[in-house]
């Protein structure tokens, strides 16, 4: 298992607690579930880049490296990787602190989706128009 002590240092894009009513079958938390979440923080990141509404075309890679307790605080750092006419590439790392007391620090997804930008029209525009 890859702990560590500590977050990265830069600010999350999103925090959640993880809860019970959150579990497939096994107990762990449902990958749909973080996947959802995963969505939510590189679409904000994403949507603050193209100043306004964004919409997802692609995830790119998900990988699920460890599972998610119920009761894990995730952390979902975001950073974009690539900027097109009308797209925006965002990488998404998820970090799980567990264990209030001598807590761990796991990351245990990252992934990369790719926004593109659309106007009022739900069409594709530049990034960088209003």
């Amino acid at each position: 298992m890859s702990v560590s002590s500590e977050l990265p240092t830069h600010q999350p894009t999103l925090r959640i607690q993880t809860r019970p009513d959150d579990v497939n079958m096994h107990g762990d938390i449902f990958g749909g579930w973080i996947m959802a979440q995963v969505d939510i923080a590189g679409g904000i990141t994403a949507a603050w880049r193209a100043k306004g509404r964004v919409a997802t075309v692609a995830v790119n890679e998900f990988v699920f490296k460890h599972p998610v307790l119920v009761g894990d605080v995730l952390s979902f750092f975001t950073e974009i990787t690539r900027v097109g006419t009308t797209s925006i590439g965002v990488r998404v790392e998820v970090y799980a602190q567990r264990k209030p007391v001598d807590t761990e620090v796991i990351k245990v997804t990252e992934a990369t989706l790719t926004y593109v930008a659309v106007g009022p029209d739900r069409k594709p525009r530049p990034v960088d128009a209003p």
